[in-house]
């Protein structure tokens, strides 16, 4: 008998349908349903979109290659406090 044993799991079932009842876990289902079903939607036209936008554009100048170094040029300047008079 391990943690996962199929007894523990109908036990577990009882608690879920007792506490919030079939009804709410129906409708808890087909919303979930319709979530991923949305998702799915959007991410198909949001490839759609990404591919139309890269057929359409314009060749574009390559960027500066990532591994070239840059200089950021700066002046470190000292910052004196005056004396605090206790």
């Amino acid at each position: 008998m391990g943690i996962f044993d199929w007894k523990h799991w109908v036990v577990i079932l009882i608690v879920v349908i007792l506490v919030f009842g079939t009804k709410r876990l129906k409708n808890l289902g087909s919303d979930l349903g319709e979530t991923i079903k949305g998702f799915r939607k959007a991410m198909n036209t949001d490839e759609g979109e990404k591919t139309e936008q890269a057929q359409t554009a314009a060749p574009q100048q390559p960027a500066a290659p990532l591994n070239q170094p840059h200089t950021i040029d700066g002046q470190a300047q000292k910052v004196e406090e005056p004396a605090r008079k206790d």
